[in-house]
């Protein structure tokens, strides 16, 4: 049992689809990749992933492809 990466984008985005999955009972796990202190001269959008177990998938599935058909 381990972590799949099912998100990789911006961070407002990545926050919507974990409040769609923690909705559905499925445990989310949000990690941010901001890259400000390497490259302080870029202005960029933050970077995030989410992380669910792969126990979870099939019953998350649903709820993430309606998230990316709502784009």
């Amino acid at each position: 049992m381990g972590l799949i990466k099912i998100f990789s984008g911006e961070e407002i985005l990545a926050v919507g689809l974990k409040e769609r999955l923690e909705k559905a009972n499925i445990s989310v796990v949000l990690r941010e990749n901001n890259q400000a202190n390497v490259l302080p001269s870029i202005q960029t959008a933050k970077a995030a992933e989410l992380f669910i177990e792969e126990v979870n998938y099939g019953k998350a599935n649903p709820v993430i492809e309606e998230f990316r058909m709502s784009l």
